[in-house]
């Protein structure tokens, strides 16, 4: 993973699982449970005190306009797993592969939007567990309610990309392909690439 980025856009909790490496098999953990080792802005700085909070397993952001967090390390291809819960009205999500790109940190989305209340539920590619801008979720979805532990996770191997919602496969698609040239080009990385 590139640079992961939490993006909070409303209050959100992350509890971080472990990413594995299918190259290597290896399993690391991104997340102590207790502080923000290993996290940074998007400048590789120490993220300021009070923006997140780290405790009991789960970071959260403190307050609206905290900014991200990216992980301090680099990784290839990965099999991420969290948990998240969200409240009214958020939105949010997990990028990977980030790059800067005209001064904007930009990459793909494992999006995380309280479907039934935000105003971007609108289209189906922007609601949660969707690849962002690129590609909906499977139909019927198994997610949970505003408050409760949902366990999601991406994996990215040799150009496969797939998002899981509560142990099921909601999203697939592979880089390079018909369907990813044809998502892409009516998405709004089309103007940023």
């Amino acid at each position: 993973m590139k640079g992961l980025l939490l993006t909070a856009l409303a209050l959100t909790s992350f509890s971080l699982g472990d990413e594995i490496s299918p190259a290597c098999n290896e399993a690391i953990s991104l997340f102590d449970g207790e502080t923000l080792t290993g996290w940074t802005n998007q400048n590789g700085k120490a993220i300021e005190e009070g923006k997140w909070t780290a405790e009991n397993g789960v970071l959260t952001r403190a307050k609206k306009g905290a900014g991200h967090l990216y992980s301090a390390e680099e990784y290839g291809d990965f099999d991420f797993t969290f948990e998240w819960k969200i409240e009214k009205g958020s939105n949010s999500g997990v990028k990977y592969r980030v790059q800067k790109i005209d001064g904007k940190m930009l990459g793909l989305e494992y999006q995380i939007l309280d479907d039934a209340n935000h105003p971007d539920n609108k289209k189906l590619n922007h609601q949660a567990a969707a690849l962002y801008d690129l590609k909906p979720t499977i139909a019927h979805k198994p997610i949970k309610p505003i408050g409760e532990w949902n366990l999601s996770r991406i994996v990215v191997h040799k150009g496969l990309i797939q998002h899981y919602l509560n142990q099921v496969l909601v999203v697939e698609i592979r880089i390079p392909s018909p369907e990813w040239k044809k998502a892409y080009s009516a998405s709004k990385y089309r103007k940023a690439f």
